[in-house]
């Protein structure tokens, strides 16, 4: 009998273990996979004035419809795992903020998934001194700016008054949050995410 339990002490522990390594395969696969498709999608952006007619709307769609397919993959592949859903939700919501174009900033979009609130603070910065010295257009600032606050928000960042108030006066904030609380919601997956970051977001503020 000792030997018995032995034995099925082992077979667990083997099987904790193959589980654990394939998940870590998961992990490999995911992550590589959302490195191609964001360079994809920046190379787009950045070559899209050396496209031929049609050809940058032919791309853009065959690069849309690869972000529904992993965005679908990963769906299936955390359904279930809490310590999954928790490291990746970020990125599914950011993955349907691009699809749906919600977000039309690559860089920003990079940003959301990998949950770089650190590096979203910073490109703001750069933003608002390139508007001080009137590298970019206001309107271009503000199209950022709002991605960027809007991804900060969902990342469960607190922002300031100020920001919060230049949120509510752009027309467009409003629709983008909207868009973004909307994406998916549906889903059983969607809805662990939206509960994982509450309840993160209550437990940092404790």
């Amino acid at each position: 009998r000792h030997q018995q339990r032995t034995m099925k002490a082992m077979g667990k522990g083997v099987a904790r273990s193959r589980g654990a390594a394939q998940t870590e395969l998961l992990r490999a696969n995911i992550n590589d996979q959302i490195n191609r498709l964001l360079d994809q999608l920046e190379d787009l952006e950045e070559l899209k004035d050396e496209f031929e007619e049609g050809e940058y709307e032919e791309s853009k769609q065959e690069t849309m419809a690869q972000l529904r397919e992993f965005q679908e993959f990963l769906e299936r592949s955390v359904q279930g795992d809490m310590s999954l859903v928790s490291e990746y939700g970020a990125t599914i919501l950011a993955l349907q903020a691009a699809i749906s174009e919600a977000f039309k900033t690559p860089e920003v979009i990079r940003m959301f998934a990998k949950k770089q609130p650190d590096a979203l603070r910073k490109r703001l910065a750069e933003l608002q001194r390139d508007k001080k010295i009137r590298q970019i257009s206001t309107a271009q600032f503000q199209s950022q700016a709002v991605e960027i606050l809007t991804a900060l928000k969902k990342l469960g960042s607190k922002l300031s008054s100020q920001e919060q108030g230049f949120l509510e006066k752009m027309s467009n904030a409003r629709h983008m949050e909207d868009a973004v609380d909307k994406l998916g919601m549906g889903s059983s997956v969607e809805k662990s995410i939206i509960n994982t970051a509450s309840k993160e977001i209550k437990a940092a503020k404790n």
